[in-house]
């Protein structure tokens, strides 16, 4: 059945293929220049993002003390995605999206910069840091669904499960050594140079881009009539499963499980372990090498389920918790590197899953509300777990930020077990398969034959 009378061939997606990614298909991959400059472009945006919103987020709060005015800092950072996010899909659907990418790296490179300078300069007030967290947030809007889009016009489609798992590591990776790098900076020579750097690295993104041989892109579908708009891309979602579930299980994960700069920054204030910017610093450092683990398992996944991304959603919020709760530190700090670990496999898992599901033609509205859920979560539980920080603590802050996306995993592990009559086997004289999801067995008719 085709949605909105749209010929399914139009929206079918790609099947998630089994088997593992080997070494041979990464480096034949690697080997499209477009696709290395679109990595290299990834990695240093995703720095340079990072690197912006955590001195930003560490900015606001040597201006103010308070970890409520923190969250709406992160709120404004991701808060444009919410208004503009849907609606920029539809644009990457429509027009050239290496020239999205290009317009608004130059307008997040001259916001960052401007900021940099007046926070160097020693004049910087608040309101400025919250303009500039605004203007790169409706930046970011814009280039997010594009970007993502762009990876299927770059690689050919017998290439584009490992583009796409090599891209989303990449740019996770790039979540986590960003923070680290501005921690470093912060603690160095100050916010605003880390802002600068952010800066630096945002000109390295440009420069890769715009490298690109337009002619080597593969063109893409433009919308048919009927399949335009982003109705036509939610009832598509809607009867997808491995893209609707990824999706509401990323919803919980990104509103409570990545707020990491301000779970950290509760961590380093003096409520907390009172490390200040270096132990701020530590803290994303140790999570940047849990990813660059996490980013090593990916490749050594043999497929791609939905049952994966559900456990990895509960292992990860197990990890939060016990991480926060865990009263000595040097457990704490180990439980940093697991947070990293388990954070990439399920976003390079969720997003993997997600685009390799979705036709090509519609790829650019579905990657935008993934975006809008990626970005919007975390603009919402910027705020959330800001106030319980302040209010309530670090400890408490931690609980909610890992309680919730364990809660939302077990619900949905249930909701598909129930669905797909499945259950779990436990064998404990089996330690390489001690938990098995297998299927339930059917009961007999009560006083009747068996075979019916």
């Amino acid at each position: 059945m085709s949605l909105g009378g749209t010929d399914p061939a139009l929206t079918a997606g790609i099947p998630v293929q089994p088997g593992r990614t080997s070494g041979r298909d990464v480096v034949a991959t690697l080997r499209v220049r477009n696709f290395r400059l679109l990595v290299a472009s990834i990695f240093f945006s995703s720095i340079s993002m990072w690197m912006a919103r955590v001195a930003v987020d560490w900015l606001v709060l040597e201006l103010t003390g308070n970890l409520a005015l923190v969250g709406l800092a992160v709120t404004l950072q991701f808060g444009p995605t919410l208004v503009f996010g849907v609606f920029a899909g539809v644009v990457a659907d429509r027009f050239s999206r290496r020239g999205i990418v290009l317009c608004t790296q130059a307008v997040v490179f001259v916001s960052g910069a401007t900021l940099a300078t007046l926070a160097i300069l020693g004049v910087v007030e608040l309101w400025h840091v919250y303009v500039v967290a605004v203007v790169s947030g409706i930046a970011g809007a814009l280039e997010g669904p594009a970007r993502s889009a762009l990876v299927g016009q770059v690689v050919d489609p017998a290439r584009l499960r490992t583009a796409v798992s090599i891209n989303a590591s990449v740019f996770h990776i790039g979540g986590l050594v960003g923070p680290a790098v501005s921690g470093v900076l912060i603690g160095v020579v100050g916010s605003g140079w880390s802002i600068a750097g952010s800066a630096v690295a945002t000109i390295v993104s440009f420069i890769a881009f715009a490298m690109f041989r337009t002619a080597d892109l593969f063109p893409f579908a433009r919308p048919v009539e009927g399949s335009g708009g982003v109705r036509f891309a939610l009832r598509y979602i809607g009867r997808k499963p491995t893209i609707l579930w990824p999706m509401i299980l990323l919803g919980f994960v990104a509103t409570f499980g990545m707020t990491l700069p301000v779970l950290f920054t509760a961590a380093a204030a003096r409520s907390g372990f009172d490390t200040g910017s270096e132990g701020y610093g530590l803290y994303t450092s140790l999570a940047a090498v849990g990813a660059v683990l996490g980013a090593l398992a990916s490749t050594r996944r043999k497929s791609l389920r939905l049952r994966s991304i559900v456990m990895l959603t509960a292992s990860y919020g197990i990890a939060i918790v016990l991480g926060g709760l865990v009263p000595v530190y040097g457990i704490f700090l180990a439980g940093i590197v697991g947070l990293g670990f388990a954070r990439l496999l399920f976003a390079t898992g969720a997003e993997s899953m997600v685009q390799l599901s979705t036709n090509a033609s519609i790829r650019g509205r579905v990657m935008a509300i993934y975006m809008v859920i990626l970005m919007g979560g975390q603009a919402a539980g910027g705020v959330i777990i800001g106030w319980i920080a302040e209010v309530l603590g670090m400890r408490a802050a931690f609980a909610v930020a890992g309680g919730m996306p364990l809660l939302a995993g077990i619900v949905v592990a249930v909701i598909l077990a129930r669905r797909h009559q499945l259950t779990l086997k436990v064998n404990l004289r089996d330690f390489r398969r001690v938990v098995r999801v297998i299927k339930r067995p059917r009961r007999a008719p009560v006083g009747g034959d068996p075979a019916g």
